[in-house]
């Protein structure tokens, strides 16, 4: 099995340095970043990655652009600031040949018990939904991703829309190996603003909102992506 992680970036040159460290533990794992239009260092970080490219700016754009560029039969969607471990690398690398699909479990990396709280919240969210964001890494098999016409390209949700469209074709698998994911956005805006404006959100969305117009919302609230 080969696999690509696909990596969107925007500002992110300092975690993706540390993603990309993560991943060189498997020689195996291509490496695919898009940038949205940085203006730090992340273009020169990307470099350093197997496969660079850019796209316009949206994590939904951004790793369609990645889907295209990337060589591997399976696709591992990571947030820039996420962290991972060798024992995470090798439940990936254990799913086989089979076409599939699913996400990890996370966790937010912050000492605070109320964090605590809200990863176990989102951990439970997953679990008994089968709807992940990006936050959980989610895989797919490119036969599976094909087969829902690709990465959705629209400006918010598109990893909720994309589980959403999968799960029409096959039950999610659960890795319970753990990945990190940065706690920057509770911790700046506010851990229950946070929560509220992103469950807002995804009602919204559910009962039929215009991800266009929810994108407005998301970047006006200050809740970075």
């Amino acid at each position: 099995m080969t696999v690509s992680a696909v990596v969107p970036v925007l500002n992110d040159a300092g975690s993706l340095r540390r993603l990309i460290a993560d991943l060189r533990a498997d020689p195996s794992l291509e490496i695919v970043v898009i940038d949205g239009g940085s203006d730090d260092d992340s273009d020169a970080v990307a470099q350093t990655a197997d496969r660079a490219g850019v796209s316009e700016r949206g994590r939904g754009r951004q790793l369609r652009a990645g889907a295209a560029l990337a060589s591997g039969d399976w696709l591992w969607f990571l947030h820039a600031d996420t962290r991972i471990s060798p024992a995470a690398l090798a439940a990936l690398k254990a799913l086989g040949t089979t076409p599939a699909w699913g996400f990890f479990v996370v966790r937010l990396d912050s000492p605070r018990a109320a964090l605590r709280v809200v990863e176990t919240a989102m951990n439970w969210r997953t679990a008994a939904t089968g709807i992940a964001t990006g936050d959980h890494g989610i895989f797919v098999h490119r036969r599976l991703l094909d087969a829902i016409g690709g990465v959705p390209e629209q400006a918010l949700l598109e990893d909720v829309e994309m589980c959403k469209r999968l799960r029409r074709l096959a039950k999610p698998l659960r890795c319970r190996t753990r990945i990190e994911t940065s706690a920057r956005r509770w911790e700046q805006h506010g851990i229950v603003a946070t929560v509220i404006t992103m469950w807002q959100l995804r009602l919204r969305y559910f009962l039929g909102a215009d991800p266009e117009l929810l994108a407005l919302r998301y970047y006006q609230s200050g809740t970075e992506p």
